[in-house]
């Protein structure tokens, strides 16, 4: 009669260690044996994207992220770890030797569950395990409604362009604040508005308004001859069932990725779909800069009272006036303007105004820390600070704009 050997089965592996060398943190390897017996592997930065893809890796709990300060400069392969684990809902344990705040910091953000000093403090390591599987998984995050378009809709809405004449004018705060006032004003009859973040390299109207870029944006700009209203509608998403935003694409894109043709079709879709159309623009002049100039109502060109606005205003006046394009429609905005009791700097206005040769149709009051308040948490000054005076003034600027769209818009 044969015999047979009995089989020895190999512990479930319930953890890995993930380091650029585990022999580099010998203390994290006698923890790992007295939290975990048996039940742990080993893995480095890159063979760690590879297994945690194989069925294999499906009866992992966690991995303990070993890192110290020469894998600083690989945070963005070790990033890539840390996203790869969350997908596959494992917690992470990152344990740090010697690394810097900025890259701690960096690290915790993208998703490790829990933190633990290198050398290990005595029975931290396991003590770190237990907390991570008895945390509670999650809740899965709501997804942003997507917007749904009727196809044939022919609204000619009024397209109203914001653009900021140098770095944190407050463009972007204006495109979405004035978008939600216009948005909002008529409680019986609501308008039907868009808001399209065309600065393809660091829009913020996603961060402003708290909602998730998405690939979807990449993919209509990408295609845009084969557009429709299906299409463009599965790239907005709505905020507060109000307002219907084109976000900018998750990663940054060069300028030129659209041309003007792409431009001009995706402005066309949204005014025929919507009342009114926003469009919050790159401060970098482009070459579709002309096609959203020469369709605007109102290009509202934003600038502060310095020297730099000075110069950048007369150097962006100067070159429509080269091109020959019209300037009807443009609108100068001194943001952050001086009160109606500083009688100096309301001089300077006249003089800035008179030395460049335009009119300050529209001057707005510094909205101090209540508008980083309401960026930072993705909400418009209405909803976090409605009384304050920058708020009633954008409030004011989209009544006028209602009462002049009845008529065609010709100044604001």
């Amino acid at each position: 009669m044969a015999s047979t050997v009995p089989q020895i089965e190999a512990p479930q592996i319930v953890a890995c260690t993930v380091s650029r060398d585990v022999q580099n943190f010998d203390l994290l390897i006698e923890d790992m044996e007295d939290a975990l017996g048996e039940c742990w592997g080993d893995l480095s930065f890159a063979e760690a994207l590879s297994f945690l893809e194989q069925p294999e890796a499906q009866t992992l709990e966690l991995i303990a992220l070993a890192v110290d300060a020469a894998d600083e400069e690989n945070l963005s392969l070790i990033g890539q770890v840390i996203g790869q684990a969350k997908a596959q809902n494992l917690k992470v344990i990152l344990i740090a030797e010697d690394m810097s705040p900025v890259s701690l910091h960096s690290l915790l953000r993208q998703g490790a569950d829990e933190f633990v000093p290198y050398p290990l403090p005595e029975g931290e390591l396991a003590a770190a395990i237990e907390r991570v599987r008895a945390a509670p998984d999650p809740a899965p995050q709501p997804v942003a409604p997507t917007s749904q378009l009727s196809s044939g809709t022919q609204k000619d809405g009024a397209l109203i362009v914001v653009h900021g004449l140098a770095g944190g004018t407050g463009a972007t705060t204006m495109a979405v604040n004035l978008a939600w006032e216009l948005a909002t004003a008529d409680k019986k009859k609501p308008a039907k508005v868009c808001l399209l973040d065309l600065d393809l390299q660091f829009g913020s109207v996603a961060t402003y308004l708290d909602l998730p870029p998405r690939e979807a944006v990449y993919d209509m700009l990408s295609e845009t001859e084969t557009m429709d209203e299906e299409s463009f509608g599965q790239a907005l998403l709505t905020y507060e069932d109000r307002l219907h935003v084109l976000t900018s694409p998750p990663e940054i894109l060069p300028l030129d990725l659209i041309s003007s043709d792409d431009v001009k079709r995706i402005l066309d879709v949204a005014r025929n779909q919507f009342d009114y159309v926003i469009v919050d623009m790159p401060s970098t002049l482009v070459q579709w800069t002309e096609t959203v100039l020469t369709n605007a109502h109102v290009y509202f060109a934003l600038l502060e009272l310095d020297m730099r606005s000075a110069q950048n205003a007369l150097r962006f006046k100067r070159a429509l006036q080269s091109e020959e394009l019209p300037l009807e429609t443009l609108r100068f905005v001194l943001n952050r303007a001086p009160k109606f009791t500083d009688l100096t700097s309301k001089s300077r206005v006249k003089r800035l105004a008179e030395s460049l040769g335009i009119s300050l149709d529209v001057q707005l009051p510094d909205g101090g820390k209540q508008v980083t308040h309401a960026n930072d948490h993705g909400t418009p000054l209405a909803v976090s600070a409605a009384k304050i005076p920058l708020r009633r003034e954008f409030a004011k600027l989209a009544a006028s704009i209602h009462e002049l769209k009845d008529d065609g818009i010709k100044a604001a």
